[in-house]
């Protein structure tokens, strides 16, 4: 494969996985380590890609203005978003209050959980329903609905959830940078994400490994506000910001 096919493919599979390990890329082109390495050190100083230890990511704050629709992205890294929900399922004692907000991996959550005396609070319709079928104690928060995501927003979603505490709140996100912290495309799914952190004891955000270097229009939290839960962190320098748990 030539130099010009290699750095295309390269750039390809980091379009689809948001970052790539040296070993990865080797997988994908057939090339060997070395071969890779400068690769990457050519396309690092064309300023498309950001070499990271181990492999590279698209460059911190890539901008998304559009967000995939919900079935699209439900297909897309469940084992990752899999292992992260049942990590995050296992934090949750019985004494817990916990907020669960309407993300695809969030959702994902119920169906790890066992029989708890733990209080649930949710924005999302599906989330609530697979909750109720395990028989946890679940509330609901009034609000609109959001088509594509079926997530309650608006003035009376923040009211009511500004009603409760939580010891723990567990939130999605579309994107997440040092810069920009936690984004996510709908400013009143951002207010919903933010209020329900500003009232827990303890915040974590599930996201796959796609989701850094990615920035989209609504900021949720600041980079420090949150413990992350990832399948795996394409660039280390997020530990020097805030606690992040690689399952």
């Amino acid at each position: 494969m030539l130099a010009e096919q290699r750095a295309e493919r390269i750039l390809q599979e980091l379009a689809q996985r948001r970052a790539a390990t040296v070993t990865d890329l080797c997988q994908v082109t057939g090339a060997s380590e070395a071969t890779i390495r400068r690769d990457l050190n050519a396309l690092a100083r064309q300023g498309k890609l950001s070499k990271v230890h181990g492999g590279a990511v698209l460059p911190d704050g890539e901008f998304l203005n559009e967000e995939l629709d919900m079935e699209t992205k439900r297909g897309l890294f469940t084992q990752e978003k899999d292992q992260a929900a049942r990590y995050a399922a296992g934090l949750i004692g019985d004494d817990d209050v916990v907020f669960l907000d309407a993300g695809t991996t969030v959702l994902r959550i119920a169906g790890h959980l066992r029989a708890s005396r733990a209080l649930f609070l949710t924005n999302s319709i599906e989330c609530a329903c697979r909750l109720m079928e395990r028989n946890l104690r679940t509330h609901v928060l009034g609000g609109m609905l959001k088509a594509g995501t079926m997530a309650l927003i608006g003035a009376e979603a923040l009211a009511a959830l500004g009603r409760y505490n939580f010891t723990k709140a567990f939130l999605g996100a579309n994107g997440i940078t040092i810069a920009q912290g936690f984004t996510t495309p709908d400013p009143e799914e951002a207010a919903v994400k933010a209020l329900a952190a500003n009232r827990a004891r303890e915040t974590y955000v599930l996201a796959d490994s796609s989701k850094f270097g990615q920035v989209t229009a609504a900021v949720v939290l600041p980079i420090d506000a949150a413990c992350i839960i990832t399948d795996r962190l394409p660039d280390q320098r997020y530990r020097d910001y805030t606690d992040v748990r690689e399952v």
